[in-house]
């Protein structure tokens, strides 16, 4: 995840809603003394992955050694004070070093955009390889060495190869943290070495809240809580809404939906016109059309012939928005074709 002027990185964001249950999880572990190596961290995009990721970091760095009879000290003292969360407060030293950068025992792998502001579709394998020397040198401070991977879906054939080889035979206190949106997709061998942490989707006021936070506005605000309710439960989504032309975008599109079968040409080409190159755009297009499919899909009692007419569109939806995205076509003729689809579905 790269940065953005206006929304803050995982790495700066302290503010965390809605997970308490995958934050006592690891305290359990650490608390314990039964820390997994690697921790898979899986869930829709948008919900504090990332997030939860870098505060079980700034945790565990703030706190080298878990409580035990030998430690019973300043450290088991600090952990307890922390109760069911792995907060820290915003003045501490190791939040202001993670926030800049600066810590010298955290490693994050990340998709990060060139100098012609380029980004590319892998997580460098080079990068990949740098945690052979990172986890190989003693820690900079004494403590845990934690590698952030944001996210694992971003990783290549011999990206997975690279980090396999550490998952394999990780050294003593290390920390691997692995994102990702979809970790069935992982390869078996990485997930079988991962401690798994799945997260659900977040409750509405979360995610207002959330997203508040993230712009320095308030919850109650009207367009937040509009974008909320459309988010299906993910930060990410109900900024991305919020974000130019987005959440307009919706509501047009959810418009022509509730007109369905008719279908209007000039809407059609005012729509598309709207896309134009605008990703959060395009993307709140698809996102509202894939809704409605949806919510078609999962009623009960609903006609088997309908039924695979609309999951057929579903299908064709995908394929046809990755090729726009991959290949970088044009919008206009997706929302013709996308509708022309829906209205014969939803006819008769």
């Amino acid at each position: 995840m790269s940065d953005d002027a206006d929304i803050p990185h995982p790495r700066k964001t302290l503010s965390f809603y809605g997970h308490p249950g995958a934050e006592q999880a690891f305290l359990e572990a650490y608390r314990g003394a039964r820390m997994p190596h690697a921790w898979l961290i899986g869930g829709p995009r948008g919900i504090g992955k990332a997030t939860l990721a870098y505060r079980m970091a700034r945790f565990v760095f703030a706190h080298p050694a878990p409580p035990t009879a030998q430690n019973t000290a300043q450290n088991a003292a600090g952990v307890a004070q922390n109760g069911p969360n792995l907060a820290l407060p915003p003045d501490h030293p190791v939040v202001r070093r993670v926030s800049a950068q600066g810590h010298p025992d955290l490693l994050a792998l990340e998709r990060v955009a060139d100098e012609k502001g380029k980004l590319p579709m892998f997580i460098p394998v080079d990068m990949v390889r740098k945690t052979i020397g990172f986890f190989g040198s003693t820690a900079g401070e004494g403590g845990w060495r934690v590698c952030i991977v944001d996210s694992a879906d971003e990783l290549n054939a011999a990206g997975a190869n690279a980090l396999l080889k550490i998952l394999e035979e990780p050294p003593a206190k290390s920390l691997l943290l692995l994102v990702s949106h979809a970790p069935g997709r992982l390869l078996p061998t990485i997930r079988s070495r991962c401690r798994r942490l799945m997260l659900r989707p977040l409750a509405t006021d979360n995610v207002a809240h959330a997203v508040a936070d993230a712009l320095q506005r308030d919850a109650d605000d009207a367009e937040i809580k509009a974008a909320a309710a459309a988010s299906d439960g993910s930060v990410g989504r109900a900024l991305d809404l919020l974000a130019g032309t987005a959440l307009a975008v919706r509501e047009r599109v959810n418009a022509m939906l509730a007109a369905l079968p008719a279908v209007n040409p000039r809407d059609l080409h005012a729509l598309g016109d709207a896309l134009g190159r605008d990703e959060s755009a395009f993307a709140a297009f698809v996102d509202a059309v894939r809704d409605w499919l949806s919510a078609r899909i999962t009623v009960a009692g609903a006609e088997p012939r309908r039924l695979d007419r609309i999951a057929e569109v579903w299908e064709k939806l995908n394929i046809t928005a990755r090729d726009v995205t991959d290949y970088n076509l044009e919008r206009k003729p997706l929302v013709f074709n996308v509708f022309d689809w829906l209205a014969a579905a939803t006819r008769g």
